[in-house]
């Protein structure tokens, strides 16, 4: 292995660790991001998944780092992508999502401007200097954004909560952060003056006129450093509004659909799902807390969800997969589960859907 190479290993290999890649699995310290009583999912100390499995330990992470099967993205943006000025609002029984990258997306609905794990920086690092770097622009530049009036945060890893966008979005748009429960202390770091709406598993929040989040279970984990390995909880999010349900996933595994079939279970169906389908090779290593696009299709029908968003993919760099992978694989899945390509949208930065009208997603 070249000395650049093996440079190139170690150094990705350390940013996973300073990303919560690792904390000894023995470890039951005091927990300084959360406080309450035991729960389902919740054993006093650390967030669990009720009869999932935990994330790999350290010596997994080596030889996933070192395997050498790792795919080359290109250094150039992405050519679909473009950047956009999107507009104030849409109102009535429109519903339109933008991509900005990743798992970020404005998702426009009933005059109400929503931000998903918004991440406007260009490396998903606790360091600026090193560690996944995007390789496409934001498709919205943030000074660019409409009134945002909630962001949603779904776990506190790099790549979806990051501390110098969020300082941002609290000067420029004062929002109310809804987050799942321990996230607040990452949030108040850079913005100590945030509205922000704790959730637990199970828990709704009125926002207005009919408008409302839900907080439920996704398949994953939460770390930010050494030794803080599951000590804030991670979620689904399903918005309740006037022009339909909105079920947003901003990471998870599949969990044998357990997930979805409960979510499908709760609420009937969804105008849209908004579904993670990049980040999943080496399947023995992600399999637990990353799905791949054939497992959102099977979890968007268990869902009864009508449309779907794809995200997660052609940004940042995080796994060994080519960066066109997950859309080759997405094709394959649509029509593995006869699902009309119409209702499955894979959104590049900068591109906007339109959701139609919910319709009987049989």
């Amino acid at each position: 292995m070249k000395r650049r190479t093996f440079f190139k290993w170690s150094l990705a290999g350390a940013v996973a660790v300073l990303s919560g890649g690792f904390t000894a699995r023995s470890s039951m310290a005091a927990n300084r991001y959360y406080r309450g009583p035991v729960s389902d999912h919740f054993d006093g100390t650390r967030f669990f998944n009720p009869g999932g499995v935990e994330p790999n330990g350290f010596g997994d992470l080596l030889r996933w780092r070192f395997n050498g099967q790792q795919a080359t993205w290109p250094k150039t943006p992405d050519p679909r992508a473009t950047v956009i000025k999107p507009e104030a609002s849409v109102t009535g029984q429109n519903l339109r999502v933008t991509m900005v990258g990743h798992a970020s997306m404005l998702i426009q609905v009933a005059g109400l401007n929503i931000l998903t794990d918004p991440v406007w920086s260009e490396r998903a690092s606790p360091v600026s200097f090193a560690g996944p770097r995007r390789v496409s622009p934001p498709g919205i530049r943030l000074e660019d954004l409409p009134r945002i009036d909630v962001v949603l945060i779904s776990h506190n890893h790099y790549d979806h909560l990051d501390q110098p966008t969020i300082a941002r979005l609290e000067a420029g748009h004062k929002p109310t952060f809804v987050t799942p429960l321990g996230n607040d202390v990452a949030i108040r770091k850079v913005a100590p003056e945030a509205k922000i709406a704790l959730m637990d598993w199970g828990d709704a929040l009125d926002i207005k006129d009919g408008i409302s989040i839900h907080c439920e279970p996704a398949h994953h984990w939460s770390a930010r450093g050494l030794g803080d390995r599951r000590k804030a909880l991670w979620a689904a999010f399903v918005i309740s509004t006037p022009a339909g349900r909105i079920y947003h996933i901003g990471d998870t595994g599949f969990h044998d659909g357990i997930n979805y079939r409960a979510a499908g279970k709760t609420y009937g169906s969804f105008r849209l799902a908004i579904l993670p389908i990049g980040a999943y090779e080496p399947r023995w290593f992600m399999k637990g807390q990353h799905q791949n696009p054939d497992e959102a299709i099977e979890g968007m029908r268990l869902a009864n969800a009508a449309y779907a968003v794809g995200h997660h993919f052609a940004t940042i760099q995080l796994t060994d997969e080519a960066m066109d992978a997950p859309e080759k694989a997405l094709t394959a899945a649509l029509a593995k589960h006869d699902v009309d390509p119409a209702r499955v949208r894979p959104l590049h930065a900068g591109e906007v859907f339109d959701v139609p009208p919910e319709r009987n997603p049989a």
